[in-house]
């Protein structure tokens, strides 16, 4: 249980990441994956990489510069523009549903413009789930300039897409639906430089 800890990744650029362990019985019609970083980089970098042997950025979401995010499902990718960090946590969801192809988009609570992404595409089961690099390959491949600096936090997949109610209450830190990976029980290993530290403001 990880509640008020965070994950602090403290070299930039790093080697440096954590592999989250969840067993996933099928492939993925619909998900939602949420958390919070908090970064002062303004280079790109990976924030939650799910990558299977057929697919790299199996789903990705990545930070390529200050205000704005990419979501990729399935090596296809949606832009989202978010207001300029003020030096503040960032929380941010992303949800999709295969039937639909809709993507969402909730940064702090709010939701952004839906769009269309990868409509009949069902996600792979079989992954390599990290937190602070890109995979390139399964399981590696890492190009140190696209790697996470800075503290993360609050981590979900959820295999089915959360209500609006349920994704303001994942922005608040307020009781949740069981998930495949949660950080009030989160399976995990450190691979480097990376210290669980507690969570210094809210």
């Amino acid at each position: 249980d990880l509640y008020r800890k965070v994950f602090v990744f403290r070299k930039d650029p790093s080697d440096a990441y954590v592999v989250l362990r969840a067993k996933l019985e099928q492939p993925l019609q619909n998900f939602t994956v949420c958390l919070r970083s908090y970064s002062d980089l303004t280079r790109p970098y990976s924030l939650f990489s799910y990558a299977t042997k057929a697919q790299d950025n199996e789903i990705l979401l990545f930070k390529p510069k200050p205000g704005e995010y990419r979501f990729y499902v399935g090596g296809k990718f949606v832009t989202f523009r978010v207001p300029e960090g003020h030096g503040d946590w960032e929380h941010v969801c992303v949800g999709w549903e295969s039937a639909t192809g809709i993507a969402e988009f909730w940064f702090n609570g709010k939701p952004w413009p839906r769009k269309g992404l990868q409509r009949g595409y069902a996600v792979g089961a079989e992954a390599a789930m990290l937190l602070g690099q890109e995979q390139d390959a399964f399981g590696g491949g890492f190009d140190p300039y696209n790697s996470f600096s800075g503290e993360l936090t609050d981590v979900y997949l959820w295999d089915v897409g959360l209500s609006p109610a349920r994704m303001r209450a994942s922005y608040l830190s307020l009781t949740l639906p069981p998930a495949v990976l949660a950080w009030r029980s989160l399976s995990y290993e450190v691979k480097g430089d990376v210290v669980v530290k507690s969570r210094l403001r809210e």
